[in-house]
């Protein structure tokens, strides 16, 4: 790891289209050790663009916490396992506490290089 990652946590967040699927793509991201915790935020509702058409549809928001190491992992991931077919993958460098640093800093498994 870097020196500049030592101190940064990342989000990500990303949208699915039921809870059921964000249980899933969570549970997968925790039981490869990608991130110490994912939060599922239900009831988003988005208004966008697909393929031309306006899209008005419920979603399901996944917010990861994880290390900057794990992106290209979790990238991988999402193309094995995010069930649309272009996956929002938004990266937030974050500055946590000092002790919720090392706690995720403690549960999250960096992949090897």
């Amino acid at each position: 790891m870097r020196d500049s990652e030592v101190l940064v946590v990342l989000t990500i967040t990303t949208t699915v289209g039921s809870l059921e699927e964000a249980r899933t793509l969570a549970r997968q991201i925790l039981a490869d050790g990608l991130a110490a915790c994912v939060q599922l935020d239900p009831g988003v509702t988005s208004l966008y663009r697909w393929k031309g058409e306006p899209r008005d549809e419920p979603e399901v928001r996944l917010v990861i916490k994880t290390l900057p190491a794990c992106e290209q992992a979790l990238q991988a991931l999402f193309a094995r396992h995010h069930p649309y077919e272009v996956p929002e993958f938004l990266v937030t460098p974050v500055r946590p506490s000092p002790a919720y640093r090392e706690w995720v800093r403690a549960e999250v498994v960096v992949p090897p290089a």
